[in-house]
């Protein structure tokens, strides 16, 4: 009987061991998909790179990442349309037509929003403000979710050399090209750089479905809204740098 108990007793503390060792090791797992590899411009794997896990291993929050967009959106619109008011409109003050006897309507102003193309517009469109303003705490939580969620997809790409790359859109066109990032469909491919790397941005400008943006300028809309993402490493460290922990 003791040495079926002692029998027993070595199986648990094999299988707890046992155990303990897969668990070790789905959590090793899960802290890697932070590393990514990074390519040159051949498409040719150089190294890896380990992400910062407060910007790309953070969970989605929907909620902010909707009010971001919504934001985002109201923000670009200019509100900028205008039509003038009677009060507005440059034309004579003087009564067109005597008040009797013509057997027409009686009018005092040719301003009146009743004459079309001299007269003013009544109830018209007017200039409006639409801009709405979003903590920069959410906003940088939107970001970080989006591009969480990006990483988690597979769809964001680190390439080294962007920089030192010839300024010209055949050159710019062969590096997609051996990263796999172009297709027929020309979906948007958005291409995160430094400021001031002059070369990238002449050699990607004439690109169709290419969007080209600094780690500076980086916005959840443009992450959400991208098909495939291209970082510059320098711009992952830049970005990295920005939102801090």
């Amino acid at each position: 009987m003791a040495e079926a108990v002692k029998k027993t007793a070595k199986k648990v503390t094999t299988t707890s061991a046992v155990v303990k060792k897969t668990v070790a090791s789905k959590t090793v797992k899960k802290e890697s998909d932070l590393t990514v590899d990074v390519f040159d411009v051949n498409g040719k794997v150089t190294g890896q790179l380990e992400l910062a896990k407060h910007v790309f291993g953070v969970a989605a929050n929907k909620a902010i990442i909707a009010q971001a967009v919504r934001v985002y959106l109201a923000n670009q619109r200019q509100g900028t349309r205008s039509t003038k008011t009677r009060g507005e409109v440059s034309a004579s003050t003087r009564k067109i037509y005597r008040q009797k006897g013509t057997g027409r309507a009686r009018h005092g102003s040719l301003k009146a929003p009743l004459f079309v193309h001299y007269g003013g517009v009544s109830h018209g469109p007017r200039p409006v403000d639409f801009s709405m303003t979003m903590p920069q705490k959410m906003r940088q939580k939107a970001l970080t979710s989006v591009l969480s969620a990006k990483l988690k997809g597979q769809e964001i790409k680190v390439v080294s050399g962007l920089a030192t790359m010839e300024a010209k859109t055949k050159a710019m066109a062969a590096a997609l090209s051996n990263l796999k990032l172009r297709n027929k469909s020309n979906d948007k491919l958005l291409v995160v750089i430094n400021d001031g790397t002059g070369n990238i941005v002449r050699a990607a400008r004439n690109l169709e479905g290419v969007t080209l943006t600094s780690a500076a300028r980086l916005n959840a809309y443009d992450v959400l809204t991208a098909r495939q993402i291209l970082f510059a490493q320098e711009a992952v460290e830049s970005l990295q740098k920005r939102l801090g922990k």
